[in-house]
């Protein structure tokens, strides 16, 4: 399966983004996905999972209460809304998949990383 990830762009801190990840070649319904996000000269962090059957969702503590994922199995898409975004939510933004029974938060759990899209929040 090969991910895409699109959506980002410039705004303004305290706008609004949502970031698609479209998966190709076949389903990811199979698959947990996360979302992470790396700025310039860091590491990449996660920001977001969700469980393959959407039922569960995690996020980092930076985001909570500002970001929400979802997945849309028809669509075979994956989202990222976020709300509030401040200058260090600045970040390339990439999806993985994940499968079942990984640990949610570790980089190493994740496989078919797509391309990232870029996400700058100017203050």
């Amino acid at each position: 399966v090969q991910l895409q990830a699109f959506g980002g762009g410039l705004v303004q801190a305290g706008d609004s983004l949502r970031l698609s990840c479209a998966a190709s070649g076949r389903t990811f319904a199979g698959y947990g996905v996360g979302w992470f996000r790396q700025a310039p000269g860091k590491e990449r962090d996660i920001v977001a999972s969700i469980s393959r059957s959407g039922m569960t969702t995690y996020y980092a503590d930076s985001v909570k209460g500002r970001f929400t994922i979802s997945r849309d199995s028809d669509k075979n898409t994956v989202y990222l809304e976020m709300n509030r975004l401040k200058p260090e939510d600045t970040a390339v933004y990439y999806c993985a998949t994940r499968p079942a029974g990984t640990t949610w938060n570790n980089p190493e759990s994740y496989k078919n990383w797509g391309q990232g899209t870029l996400v700058t929040v100017s203050s």
